[in-house]
């Protein structure tokens, strides 16, 4: 019974292809809508983490000043290099610290000309950042305590200036110094705050003090914390040490901020989620409308088969059955619309991930529970015209014109 019943569906769907396909259009629009929306987050979202997974591994930044950002150091006092030797070997849990020292200069290699950060360190700036070579080497001891005239380089920099010619070996004029490039960075990429992590110059840090800056300012302390170290605790142990070496009293507020790149992403993966369930929960709301269609056109389909549905009543056939047919109807409409807006939602978010520049994730969960919606939908909205239908009073349907 329950096969005939889906054929005698199918065929009514069949006999009006326009209406029947101008019906299902809101479920399809409304499904594409949920699911695109949902997988472009999911995206979203997991191109945030890995950017900031990009900046290192279980890292800590600590900077001068009471707060993150711009004007946020003010006029604290800036770290030295034996502030970073001190978290090294009297905090327990840490993997690598590197000293950070940055300026801004202009580049100059094969008469081309290119401005870019130039920034100071040590060897452990490469493990704190995730940083891998292409080729080359890292700066050698000797290198490091003198202050050598060497220097590693980012892809941008590369390209810019060296383009297709060979780069490692080569001079770069960074201000009034010629350094050698004894090492070539892998590309990273886009950051997370949208700025090109490529751009960079790394020299060692006494050789931008001595020779660059001038000074012996350390702008920040990159703190690489070992797997399954405790962030807290380690947090509350570099801001304890530091506030002994920079002679604070038990009073004083901190000179300094700590910041923990795991809570940051975990932040921002936290608000694009919100946006995300934001855009979902709009455009399920088209969802709604698509099911009102349904019903409209499904109480449209009982006036117009009246007389059809008075004569199988008349002959025999069950209320149930009755309702049975044009609730299947109804279900079959939204499922094939659920399936088709599907199809349509893989298109657009694999062109639309590609145009943004994110991650196209497949998330099943959400496809099928969209497809299971629009199957609902199509139950709720398409049960009270077949319950109209199987009331009808066989008599009067067989009159009715």
């Amino acid at each position: 019974m329950l096969l005939n019943t889906l054929m005698l569906a199918l065929r009514s769907i069949r006999r009006n292809l326009m209406r029947s396909f101008l019906t299902i259009l809101g479920i399809v629009i409304g499904v594409s809508a949920v699911i695109t929306m949902v997988t472009l987050g999911n995206g979203a979202t997991l191109a945030v983490q890995n950017q900031i997974s990009g900046l290192g591994t279980n890292l800590l930044q600590v900077r001068p000043g009471q707060r993150m950002g711009p004007g946020g150091g003010g006029n604290a006092v800036a770290f030295k290099e034996s502030d970073a030797e001190a978290i090294a070997t009297q905090i327990g849990g840490i993997a690598a610290v590197a000293p950070e020292a940055r300026t801004n200069s202009t580049l100059v290699a094969y008469g081309r000309n290119w401005s870019s950060s130039v920034i100071g360190s040590t060897n452990d700036w490469l493990t704190t950042g995730n940083w891998k070579l292409v080729s080359g080497r890292e700066f050698s001891n000797d290198e490091l305590r003198g202050g050598a005239a060497v220097c590693l380089i980012g892809e941008t920099v590369r390209r810019e200036l060296f383009g297709t010619q060979a780069a490692l070996g080569a001079q770069l004029r960074v201000k009034q110094i010629s350094c050698e490039i004894v090492g070539l960075l892998a590309s990273k990429g886009q950051g997370a705050f949208g700025n090109d992590q490529d751009d960079l110059v790394l020299v060692p840090l006494k050789t931008l003090q001595r020779r660059i800056t001038g000074n012996t300012r350390v702008n920040t302390l990159l703190v690489s914390m070992q797997d399954g170290s405790d962030a807290t605790r380690v947090t509350a142990g570099i801001t304890q040490l530091l506030r002994e070496r920079r002679k604070l009293a038990s009073t004083d507020e901190d000179n300094f901020n700590v910041l923990d790149t795991k809570q940051l992403a975990d932040t921002l993966s936290g608000t694009t989620k919100v946006m995300t369930m934001l855009l979902g929960a709009v455009a399920a709301v088209s969802l709604l409308v698509g099911g009102i269609g349904i019903m409209n056109i499904m109480l449209v389909s009982v006036t117009e088969r009246t007389r059809e549905i008075g004569l199988r009543l008349a002959i025999g056939a069950l209320e149930r059955e009755v309702l049975l047919q044009f609730l299947i109807e109804a279900v079959v409409l939204a499922a094939l619309g659920g399936l088709v807006g599907i199809v349509l939602a893989t298109a657009a978010s694999i062109g639309l991930a590609a145009l943004m520049e994110v991650p196209y994730t497949f998330n099943l969960a959400v496809n099928v529970l969209s497809f299971v919606f629009s199957a609902v939908i199509g139950v709720m909205f398409g049960y009270f015209p077949a319950r109209r239908a199987a009331r009808l009073d066989p008599i009067e349907a067989l009159r009715h014109e």
